[in-house]
């Protein structure tokens, strides 16, 4: 099966040009998934390379090197016959390895990068075969994907077995893949990256807090359970009863919508939330700096799903926006509660509310936590700074292989 080649160029490269890195990614890629991107394209002092079985939204994801290695005609009949006949994780096919290893060996890279825990179960006969060094990262959802199935969770603990090290965005992610049967040794934090320049704090001036307060309030991201949005919709209608001229902006697209816009009909609030849809980054930041409150009450999901640090947040407190979120997942790791924003418990509308009247009756403090969370954003999750981190993990494997 051969690979659809696009715009590589040469294949051997000078002595002195950086090391090639192979970046996997089943789809590159999906419109929520900027901070993939950014972090491909931000390393200098490796040359990235993408290895994707399709590739969309090109125009939004401009990028030269990439190698297309489409599924196989049969894929789905594999697919079938692994996940409802066996009850197994599919893995490829052996014509899929074979050509995923000559792009492998044609592009002369030295580290395999395999973006998302899930899908490197599926490369696990790649893993194995390729003679050069494998890592994985791990995002959130990508830790709890079939892991109620015992033959997921053996797959899984092979590949941690079989992969160098594994790359993690938070604290909390470490600790539920160490609960996987990681070798804890194999793990690093490595943090998602905000582009500082690209959110430059602003001063928010805030509304008054008597009743006619033009309060806007934003949240931005998936439209998934784990995002907690049927607390934050709960939680506005409490806060309209005091100001009626308040708003709400949700941000994304997603399964709930349908769910979310008849809940906001039933709460009698839809005359004051907006619904966007996905949205540019452009767009996104000129949202940021018309709101005054960013909302994010994450929760677990029904299947354990949990956040990492969500990267919306990040950029929302970057931009100098006060966030409201929840103890839950990586978020505490980005957020001391009442010094760089405000943490409630998980499903609590009604201490959400709470939280968002104290808070709207003192500017001051809303303007101190929006400056500390921008603080905490530049000196933590600047791009310039993971990007240098991830080319150090990435040179220190290369040559730990070599030895």
């Amino acid at each position: 099966m051969p690979s659809v080649h696009v715009g590589f160029g040469e294949l051997n490269a000078p002595p002195d040009s950086p090391p090639a890195v192979a970046c996997y990614c089943a789809t590159f890629l999906k419109p929520e998934m900027w901070h993939i991107y950014r972090q491909i394209t931000a390393v200098e002092r490796v040359s990235p390379v993408v290895i994707a079985q399709k590739r969309e939204n090109s125009g939004r994801f401009p990028f030269d090197k990439i190698d297309i290695v489409p599924k196989p005609a049969l894929h789905f009949l594999r697919r079938f016959w692994f996940r409802q006949l066996r009850d197994k994780p599919w893995q490829i096919s052996g014509s899929e390895l074979r050509a995923l290893l000559d792009v492998l060996e044609n592009t002369g890279v030295r580290l395999l990068h395999i973006y998302f825990g899930h899908i490197a179960v599926h490369l696990l006969p790649l893993i194995r075969a390729w003679k050069n060094p494998s890592i994985v990262s791990f995002h959130g959802a990508d830790v709890m994907v079939d892991m109620n199935k015992s033959a997921y969770r053996e797959a899984t603990r092979q590949m941690l077995d079989a992969v160098k090290l594994v790359l993690v965005r938070s604290e909390s992610l470490r600790h539920a893949v160490v609960d996987l049967g990681c070798d804890e040794k194999k793990i690093e934090v490595q943090r998602t990256g905000i582009p500082l320049d690209e959110f430059p704090f602003r001063e928010r001036n805030f509304p008054s807090s008597d009743g006619g307060g033009e309060w806007r309030l934003v949240q931005a991201g998936r439209l998934i359970e784990k995002k907690g949005l049927p607390v934050t919709l709960r939680a506005f209608a409490s806060f309209l009863k005091r100001y009626p001229n308040a708003t709400l902006t949700i941000a994304g697209e997603g399964p709930l919508l349908g769910h979310l816009q008849e809940l906001a009909r039933e709460l009698k609030i839809d005359n004051r939330v907006s619904f966007t849809g996905f949205i540019s980054q452009k767009q996104l930041r000129d949202l940021y700096y018309a709101s005054h409150i960013f909302l994010h009450p994450s929760e677990t999901g029904p299947d354990g799903n949990q956040e990492g640090i969500p990267n919306s947040m990040l950029e929302a407190m970057a931009s100098g926006l006060p966030v409201f979120a929840t103890e839950h997942g990586g978020i505490p790791e980005a957020i001391e509660h009442g010094i760089s924003g405000v943490l409630v418990p998980e499903r609590d509308e009604k201490e959400l509310a709470w939280a968002l009247f104290n808070a709207v009756e003192d500017r001051h403090f809303l303007s101190r936590v929006a400056r500390s969370g921008a603080e905490v954003v530049g000196e933590n999750f600047d791009l310039r700074m993971q990007a240098r981190r991830l080319e150090d993990i990435y040179l220190k494997t290369m040559l730990s292989a070599q030895c």
